[in-house]
């Protein structure tokens, strides 16, 4: 049982050492060949917008309008994967979709 407390101790080590990657971890996300970009950290918090004046139409403000939502879209699924990637091999530890430790009854 010692064991395993030991073990459940180091997970969440680790696990808080991963959620304070992501907090940091920026990922860029962008739309139209890079006319506009997104940067935000992993953890979702939104760092920079850039639109590239070439895209600003005040006559056509809905295509600007796509590829902003297309940005934040990209960069979203940037930090979804870099998640994945820092936070799956710790929640495959914990036993899968059942949680626990993969004991019966945890």
């Amino acid at each position: 049982m010692s064991m395993i407390l030991q073990q459940a101790q180091k997970m969440q080590e680790q696990l808080v050492a991963a959620q304070q990657e992501l907090q940091v971890l920026e990922v860029t996300g962008q739309a139209g060949n890079g006319l506009v970009e997104v940067t935000m950290t992993a953890a979702g918090d939104v760092r920079a917008v850039r639109i590239d004046p070439k895209v600003v139409d005040p006559d056509d403000v809905e295509t600007l309008q796509d590829l902003v939502v297309g940005a934040f879209q990209n960069a979203s699924a940037a930090a979804s994967q870099a998640q994945a990637e820092k936070m799956g091999p710790l929640a495959g530890g914990l036993g899968g979709a059942a949680g626990g430790l993969g004991l019966p009854g945890f």
